[in-house]
């Protein structure tokens, strides 16, 4: 398996890393989360520009045919700069479910706006008793002659509050834990009956409570087929896994750096922190940690460009991995930091929360481990 960049993907490395560089520090963050929308609409178009927030669309659909490989590399740097534009939301998993299942109408009605940054859609698939099951859906849509009804609330949809459109799991057939009879539906936020609580993540990101009351759509609002909902969900799902395990490989590097800058600085009895051999050890297994998540992200993200036969199993061992080894990272960068790594001035707790988050979002390293043994 070659793990080597092409010209074209170093060039878009080189060019997100540029990017994060010169327009991303703590103090700009801290300003944009504190405020609404909570993220830069200057950025947001900037990478539009840059062709970054058509990447993974086909050419027939107006983007650039890219594939994982480049959506990993372009997460990675943003993991770096703790990036906090809806990229996740709008591009990898809204974007990802209309990429393999929208119809045409639909892909000609979206896909130009989110290229060229005008339009935000979300995905809203998790639910409050289904914990990380996909199929765990309550929520419902009622056929009624040519329109479907639906009842019942989605749980931390990201960036929801700035989107036109929701993409919607519902139970159109089976029992509640079936991975059939499930359906997904285009629905607009300003449908009647749509309400959007809006609230920021512990992360600093956006996110809502989507609850759905009567709400009434045409059969064209489907995207995929009825009933057959689940696979499409679950590969837009894989697209933000592997997403935000790149951007976990960012952020503990991030803070694996920072802990030997810092412990080369501050000295106690008379020597730097990094002479003493126990400091030495730890910061050794932090990089251990960073380099066997990244290994893991390379081998799964080369296998699915490649839709290898054992995919399914790698992702799972990767979420698994970066989960535990984000936490390993995470908790003693802000050990080894002392008091300041507590601090909301200091950068570490903010990656820290981040990784924190990420360990949750999708599954937790316990539920992946399951899920590895059941594969």
């Amino acid at each position: 398996m070659n793990f080597d960049y092409t010209d074209e993907q170093q060039l878009l490395k080189d060019s997100v890393e540029r990017f994060v560089r010169d327009n991303y520090d703590l103090d700009k963050r801290n300003a944009l989360v504190s405020k609404e929308p909570g993220w830069s609409e200057e950025c947001w178009k900037q990478y539009a520009d840059l062709g970054w927030l058509g990447l993974p669309f086909s050419e027939e659909d107006g983007g650039f045919g890219g594939t994982v490989v480049e959506t990993m590399l372009l997460m990675e740097e943003f993991g770096k700069g703790l990036v906090v534009e809806p990229y996740l939301a709008t591009v990898v998993l809204a974007g990802g479910a209309l990429r393999r299942a929208g119809t045409k109408d639909q892909k000609q009605k979206l896909l130009p706006g989110i290229i060229d940054g005008s339009l935000h859609i979300s995905l809203a698939y998790a639910e409050e008793q289904a914990r990380f099951d996909l199929h765990d859906v309550v929520t419902s849509a009622r056929a009624e002659d040519d329109t479907f009804v639906l009842n019942g609330t989605k749980s931390l949809v990201l960036n929801a509050a700035n989107a036109s459109h929701v993409i919607v799991s519902a139970r159109t057939s089976g029992g509640q834990i079936d991975t059939t009879g499930i359906t997904l539906f285009l629905v607009p936020t300003d449908a009647e009956g749509v309400e959007r609580v809006n609230y920021p993540t512990v992360d600093g990101l956006r996110a809502s409570e989507v609850i759905l009351k009567d709400v009434r759509v045409d059969r064209d609002a489907i995207v995929g087929e009825l009933d057959q909902g689940h696979a499409v969900l679950a590969g837009a799902i894989t697209d933000g896994i592997l997403a935000v395990a790149a951007e976990a490989v960012g952020a503990m590097e991030i803070l694996y750096k920072d802990t030997v800058e810092y412990t080369q600085q501050r000295e106690q009895f008379g020597h730097p922190l990094s002479d003493f051999q126990v400091l030495k050890h730890r910061m050794v297994e932090m990089f251990i940690e960073y380099e066997q998540c990244k290994s893991q992200l390379f081998r799964a993200t080369m296998e699915a460009a490649e839709e290898a036969p054992d995919t399914e199993k790698d992702i799972h061992a990767l979420k698994a991995l970066v989960g535990k080894a984000g936490i390993f990272v995470g908790e003693n960068a802000v050990q080894l930091h002392g008091g300041m790594g507590m601090t909301e001035e200091l950068r570490v707790g903010h990656y820290f929360k981040r990784l924190l988050v990420i360990d949750s979002q999708f599954g937790n390293s316990d539920y992946h481990v399951e899920q590895f043994v059941i594969h």
